[in-house]
């Protein structure tokens, strides 16, 4: 980053200061006066003004004309300055400050001395981080932005309204990337843009041998930083890169293609060429796959498997186990295989095991050294072939042989000459009556339909272990079941089958089943008896329902009835603790000292301002409390001349956060109120409000983050509701995040009173709050609930999905009233999951006492994030409706002129300088682009991709999206 003046662009630093008298001159306007003082024994002069003693102070200070670059729309200004502290000042200050403001007036020609405020716009207000006392001085040092310069020249001026200020030093400048070759590519000085062009775009050259697909492009940000190269420059094939340069590749070195690698040494097997090589061709006899990268090592063909060994430990079974071990001359491989063939002879006759035998796992493919083979036939020879294969195997058949190089295959011959005969594995029930039993059986190994039939021999007896002598009944069968009938009813019978051999000799035998007959008699007994049970069993089932039918009832005439029917669980009914409005109290002093903690301003500093509350200026500052450690925290301020009642109003915030303690609740520190100037202390959350964060973060988060984010606020409205405490202002406006994206609730401020005017909107001190968050019974009947304050959460959850998006877009409160009373619900956001946007909708049910309470909600969100694949069902979604696009026209029904004019339609103005370069200046254009243009333009954050995405969508749509409001 380089940093240029405006004036001249060989001075770098400028100074707007009476003691250089060749620079840019202040014209003094309204009380300010130039000054001599001393500073570490230097004199010098600065401009200076303090009627902190008078009221109503309006002092204006202003630059003489500074010229602009005509590429610098955006300038720095550092100010170095001096502020007193006011409490230096004692009581007589009237109108004290610590602030003073920066503001710019554009204008092609020098004006003189011609001074008007209204042709000045606010750029700042100055707070100093340091402030001066009586004792010690404190020169500060401020750097502020000024964004989207555009005429010829400008002028900068500086307005006190009532503070001790001394402007010691200006400095003017702007930002520009400096020269530089990246990625192979020259890229010029380029100015930095301004906040409507936060990425400039540069085109380069690439160097000498080198190439692009596109044109080399870099972005200059506004910081004066080169980022994300495009269409980056990559030295051709056969050249690398060194020192920003392409050089050849060395010889036995080589680069196929065209990239940022370097050259490679020529891989195993292959020849090694000249300088320059772009490959390396394999060495005869060695090979490359197909699957190889032209870049790989060359392979040769893989040796025989060695030690073929069969093993088993019964020949009857017919099962072999095959076993080998690796080949011992790999090729230089690793993807090797095996593949198992089989033949089976009968004397001299050979032919193919096929389909007759089973391997497993497999034949072909294997990866292991072994293989089981099952279902062998007795009394034949079995010849098993084991081939070895690799990636380069294809080349085989025209390989030439290396010297001593073994082929691939291993083979074994092996016999199966078993005389056993097969083996008895189960016994089964088929059927049963009262007199018959039918029983089968399985044999392994099964009998072939070519093979000699199997016979089997059948003995039972009757179970009676009472009498002496046993009666055996032997029966022969060709087939493996029987049906054996002329038994006894409701006798146990014990069977047994064995297998013959082919002399007829018992084989193996199965063990001893037992199976019984049936009983009539006894059956329809147990069928009563289970009859009679059943009738019992039903008629106390009866007996239990009509009880819990009547003690529902009976509970029912004891709840509150229907006003209250939203807070009947008994976690409302009987909170741990109760809410107490501050305002019940007869003196409202007592409610601070009772709730809140007195911190002594000693205790406190002030660092920042970071924003301005509904009664003063809020600033960032530290806590520093004897015994406790330094917290960051976030200081309320009162402004000097308010009335009691300012002050108290002011103070029962910290009467309502003080009686909160829940780690989703903005936490109270203290209060300064025995003091002139009275503070509220606060928690420092760093990255301040949600729906802002959101807006700066857009589709940087995924939906489990924001879910995460909602069950936070979810969690600290169940404990407000568990108080009694109805918020009444829910809103992403009013949540607060932390730097570990915690959310916390806040604002707890003042009565709000509705009132009766067109917009429906309810009012505090601080101004009108809009209805687009509030429950229709709230601003119809003033009747505010947890059951209201669940419907401002429901309008919080659309919030959160659609990254802080505006409720209802650009409709009127009258608008959005009317379309609430048709019925019409705000449509899912774009993303959104489909069990989050159902929640919505069930805390949006008019019908008050319907809605979930926060308990309800918390269990559901804590339910979606322990399953986040229950996120990823995305609801319906119709960008038309559900991001309010326009179809094919600007809000006045008129089609767009301009591609600026439709970005700006959708939010996405901050892309316009993207189109410009790309070259996409006309609608006609935008029409045709998809999303991987989109991408290539410099649109990378997937939530503004799918924005602008969807939007061309809608533009191609031509039927107009108004009417779905029915507003």
């Amino acid at each position: 980053m380089f940093t240029s003046c405006l004036i001249d662009v060989s001075v770098l630093l400028l100074y707007i200061n009476v003691c250089t008298s060749n620079l840019v001159d202040f014209v003094i306007l309204f009380q300010w006066e130039v000054v001599q003082r001393t500073l570490n024994g230097s004199q010098f002069y600065t401009y200076s003004v303090c009627n902190v003693g008078e009221r109503e102070q309006d002092n204006w200070l202003r630059t003489t004309f500074i010229q602009r670059r005509p590429a610098a729309s955006r300038v720095f200004v550092e100010l170095q300055f001096i502020v007193r502290d006011c409490n230096s000042f004692g009581d007589s200050s009237v109108t004290c400050k610590e602030t003073f403001n920066l503001f710019t007036s554009e204008s092609d020609a020098d004006v003189g001395t011609t001074f008007r405020k209204g042709q000045f716009k606010k750029v700042a207000t100055i707070a100093p981080d340091e402030i001066t006392s009586k004792n010690e001085l404190h020169i500060n040092t401020e750097t502020r932005v000024v964004e989207n310069l555009s005429r010829k020249g400008f002028y900068l001026a500086f307005q006190d309204i009532g503070a001790c200020v001394a402007l010691l030093s200006a400095r003017v400048y702007y930002k520009t990337c400096p020269a530089t070759v990246k990625s192979l590519a020259s890229f010029p000085e380029t100015v930095a843009g301004g906040e409507n062009q936060a990425l400039r775009e540069v085109s380069g050259v690439c160097m000498d041998n080198a190439i692009s697909e596109e044109l080399p492009r870099i972005y200059c940000t506004v910081d004066g930083e080169w980022v994300v190269p495009v269409g980056q420059c990559q030295c051709k094939s056969g050249y690398e890169e060194v020192k920003d340069a392409c050089q050849e590749c060395q010889a036995g070195f080589f680069k196929a293609a065209a990239s940022g690698d370097k050259c490679e040494p020529c891989p195993a097997n292959t020849q090694k060429l000249n300088s320059g090589a772009l490959v390396c061709p394999c060495m005869d006899g060695f090979y490359r796959a197909p699957t190889d990268p032209p870049t790989g090592p060359c392979s040769g063909l893989p040796s025989a498997p060695r030690d073929l060994v069969a093993t088993t430990t019964q020949l009857s079974t017919g099962k072999l186990l095959l076993s080998w071990q690796p080949p011992e001359d790999t090729g230089g491989r690793s993807d090797i295989t095996y593949s198992i063939e089989c033949q089976r002879c009968e004397g001299v006759v050979c032919q193919s095991c096929g389909e007759k035998i089973r391997y497993e796992p497999a034949s072909t493919g294997l990866t292991d050294t072994k293989v089981s083979v099952s279902e062998l036939d007795a009394h034949l020879n079995y010849t098993f072939t084991v081939e070895a294969h690799s990636g380069v195997s294809l080349f085989a058949s025209q390989a030439t042989p290396r010297a001593n190089k073994p082929p691939s295959t291993s083979v074994l011959t092996t016999s199966l000459l078993y005389t056993d005969p097969p083996k008895i594995t189960s016994m089964r029930l088929v059927e049963r009556t009262s007199t018959s039993l039918s029983l089968s059986w399985d044999v392994f190994p099964r009998p072939r339909v070519q093979s000699r039939p199997i016979r089997y021999e059948l003995t039972y007896r009757k179970k009676d272990d009472n009498l002496d002598v046993t009666t055996y009944i032997v029966l022969i069968l060709e087939k493996n079941f029987v049906q054996i009938s002329k038994l006894a009813p409701g006798t146990a019978y014990l069977f047994r089958v064995q297998a013959l051999s082919s002399d007829g000799t018992p084989g193996g035998s199965s063990m001893e089943e037992q199976f019984e007959t049936s009983l009539e008699e006894r059956l329809t007994q147990n069928n009563t008896a289970v009859i009679s049970c059943a009738a019992v069993g039903g008629a106390a089932m009866l007996f239990i329902v009509v009880m819990v039918l009547f003690l529902r009832r009976r509970n029912s005439h004891t709840r509150q009835g229907p006003e209250d029917t939203y807070f009947s669980s008994s976690e409302q009914l009987k909170p741990l603790k109760t809410y107490v409005d501050p305002h019940t109290y007869e003196d409202p002093n007592t409610a601070v000292l009772k709730f809140a903690t007195e911190i002594h301003p000693s205790h406190i500093t002030k660092q920042k301002v970071i924003g301005a509350g509904e009664f003063g200026e809020v600033y960032r500052g530290i806590l520093k409390v004897p015994g406790r450690k330094e917290v960051a925290v976030a200081i309320k301020t009162l402004k000097p001349g308010y009335s009691e009642k300012q002050r108290q109003d002011f103070l029962s915030e910290a009467s309502i956060m003080g009686q909160f303690s829940h780690q989703n609740i903005i936490r109270l520190e203290g209060v300064v109120t025995k003091f002139k100037h009275a503070m509220i202390v606060t928690e420092y959350m760093e990255n301040g409000a949600l729906d802002r964060y959101l807006r700066d973060h857009d589709g940087e988060f995924a939906s489990f983050q924001l879910v995460g984010m909602l069950r936070g606020i979810a969690a600290g409205m169940k404990y407000l509701s568990d108080m009694s405490y109805v918020h009444r202002d829910l809103a992403a406006r009013n949540i607060l995040v932390n730097n570990t994206l915690e959310c916390k609730v806040s604002d707890f401020g003042l009565s709000r009173v509705l009132e009766d005017d067109p917009e429906g909107t309810y009012t505090t001190s601080g101004g009108k709050i809009p209805i687009r968050w509030t429950a229709p019974e709230a601003i119809a009947y003033r009747k505010f609930t947890s059951a209201s304050d669940v419907w401002s959460f429901g309008i919080v959850m659309w919030e959160v999905m659609a990254f802080g998006e505006r409720p209802y877009w650009d409709m009127s409160n009258h608008e959005v009233m009317k379309a609430i009373n048709e019925a019409f619900r705000l449509p899912a956001p774009m993303d959104c999951p489909s069990a989050v946007y159902q929640l919505m909708l069930q805390c949006w049910l008019q019908d008050r006492s319907k809605r979930p309470r926060f308990g309800d909600i918390v269990n559901l969100l804590d339910k979606l994030l322990r399953s986040p694949d229950s996120l990823k069902t995305i609801a319906d979604f119709d960008p038309r409706v559900s991001i309010r696009l326009p179809s094919t026209s600007g809000s006045d029904g008129s089609p767009f002129r301009s591609v600026s004019e439709w970005l700006e339609s959708i939010k996405m103005s901050q892309y316009s300088e993207n189109f410009t370069c790309a070259g996409v200046v006309t609608m006609d254009q935008v029409l045709q682009m998809k999303n991987e243009d989109i991408k290539n333009i410099g649109v990378r954050l997937p939530g503004h991709l799918k924005r602008i995405a969807y939007s061309i969508l809608g533009l191609k749509d031509q039927t107009s999206t108004l009417s779905v409001f029915a507003v």
